[in-house]
């Protein structure tokens, strides 16, 4: 399966938003999932097992629990890729922040917005 074909569904992004804050035990993942998009447990499981088999999560046996985390080399490669369209947006947000510099500047030299520095 292809990392954006794992990464479309809702249910598995919001899988790996938990897992980034830190390991979680599959029953804590499966309260939060079953309660935001009224899934069962056995398709929380299976959401679980798609992303540990395509590497974007790992699992570790403690005691009874299983505990899940983020694997982030996938992660990687799909910033890489991704990286190759910041060209896109990267200009815009340079211009965003040069303007919020601007604005701050003038609040703070008590000019009113677009009056020059001269």
């Amino acid at each position: 399966m292809h990392a954006f074909d794992v990464l479309g569904d809702p249910v598995r992004r919001r899988i790996l938003e938990l897992l980034a804050d830190g390991e979680m035990a599959s029953g804590a993942v499966c309260e939060v999932i079953t309660a935001e998009f009224g899934i069962s447990q056995p398709g929380v499981s299976q959401h679980l097992k798609v992303l540990r088999e395509n590497g974007f999560a790992t699992v570790r046996p403690e005691g009874t629990r299983r505990l899940y985390a983020v694997n982030s080399e996938p992660l990687r490669d799909i910033d890489e890729w991704i990286g190759r369209f910041r060209r896109f947006w990267t200009p815009r947000l340079d211009a965003l922040e040069t303007e919020l510099a601007r604005g701050k500047r003038e609040r703070r030299l008590g000019r009113p917005k677009g009056e020059s520095d001269g």
